[in-house]
């Protein structure tokens, strides 16, 4: 394409993942003209890797509940409008298998390739042209917008911004989204890691490195959140479901509270056993992991037998398992980061169709919104909705 013939299409979207491929094949089926543009060679990196490949593609329990903004009622429009069975209808059109696992979780059998091929033929057989990879310079907005880009002019009515947050970049994460919101003065809330596993000062976590690998189901709460997943000891700090879910809300500085034991009311176990002789570590062994029941003998008290501890003693012991107060000194950032919390001010935005209120013609959708779902299929699930909402109205 050389530069001085612009190409005008009904519909450009700049970012192939998620949002941006259900977005273009919605616009593309209402006969409208779409481009979709990515700087990546390869399409929708983010679902190949998801799920350990396999692709947990939505929640069979999907309600606005699960999604964290600071507006929490911005998403239900969307979501009441493209649920998990629509994309479950898509992938039965498609043949393709799926199952659940735990809490609701939808995954893929044949792996997320599947899901990446059923988008494109979707799109292809809508007519979606595509331009990959192709980078994106400036954008200008008169009458429509024109972008400027490594394939040459492209003019539009409709631009559709579907580039992502910060979290992974070695799969090509980039701020290009909150710059464009940016440059048309739309706010963007604060930005941070989410699903993401938190770290510990060295010194501090030095009695834990040795538990690395251990994991057990618990409670881990911040403020009014709480899940119940397991949770898993690293080298560095907590991960695993539990973890991942209640970063997104944590807070630096301040402390986690943790239930070791969810299933036992641990302070009525002692009292029943305060003339037990086992040692207190080959007690606590039979309700958690060996190598955890040793470190908080020896390290949250004494690793006497039972009858050898006061009440209080114990007492004191049963709150500190059932309420272990631990403060994160932050998080291993978005390279191991599955989200982004924050993004495009839902304020700016309509809920029905994703356009922004002040520029007509402009639309945010997917992660680059300040919308993030918990950990499960919760964020692909607002990919889809909110790439729908788009596609409908762009």
């Amino acid at each position: 394409m050389s530069a001085g013939s612009p190409v005008a299409t009904d519909v450009l979207i700049i970012g192939a993942g998620a949002a941006g491929l259900m977005c273009a094949l919605t616009a593309a089926q209402r006969g409208r003209t779409v481009v979709l543009l990515d700087h990546n060679n390869k399409l929708a990196e983010k679902i190949r890797i998801s799920g350990g490949g396999r692709c947990n593609f939505t929640n069979l329990n999907v309600k606005p509940d699960n999604y964290l903004s600071y507006n929490p009622h911005f998403c239900r429009s969307a979501l009441a409008r493209f649920t998990p069975q629509h994309f479950i209808s898509l992938l039965e059109k498609h043949g393709i298998r799926y199952h659940e696992k735990t809490l609701g979780q939808l995954f893929c059998d044949d792996g997320s390739e599947a899901i990446i091929d059923m988008l494109r033929s979707e799109c292809d057989a809508a007519g979606v042209r595509w331009a990959m990879p192709c980078t994106v310079g400036q954008i200008t907005h008169g009458e429509g917008f024109s972008v400027q880009t490594s394939h040459g002019l492209y003019r539009t009515s409709s631009l559709v911004v579907a580039t992502g947050g910060l979290s992974i970049p070695k799969i090509g994460a980039t701020p290009f989204g909150y710059k464009v919101a940016e440059q048309f003065n739309l706010p963007v809330t604060k930005l941070k890691p989410g699903l993401v596993p938190l770290s510990f000062h060295p010194e501090a976590w030095a009695v834990y490195a040795d538990l690395s690998g251990v994991s057990l189901d618990a409670i881990v709460g911040f403020g009014k959140q709480s899940f119940r997943e397991n949770l898993l000891f690293t080298h560095r700090g907590l991960s695993g479901p539990a973890i991942l879910q209640i970063s997104s809300y944590w807070e630096p500085g301040q402390p986690l509270s943790i239930d070791l034991l969810p299933d036992h009311d641990l302070y009525a176990i002692f009292m029943e056993q305060r003339t037990n002789k086992m040692l207190l570590a080959n007690f606590l062994t039979q309700y958690l992991p060996k190598r955890l029941a040793e470190i908080i003998a020896t390290h949250w008290s004494e690793n006497l037998p039972v009858n050898q501890h006061s009440s209080k003693q114990l007492a004191a012991l049963a709150d500190k398992i059932k309420g272990w107060q631990i403060t994160p000194s932050g998080t291993l950032g978005y390279g191991k980061a599955e989200v982004t919390c924050g993004g495009v001010d839902t304020r700016a935005l309509s809920s029905k169709s994703m356009e922004c209120n002040d520029v007509a013609g402009l639309y945010f959708i997917g992660e680059v919104v300040d919308v993030t779902g918990h950990l499960g299929g919760y964020n692909f699930q607002w990919a889809w909705a909110s790439g729908h909402a788009a596609g409908l109205a762009a």
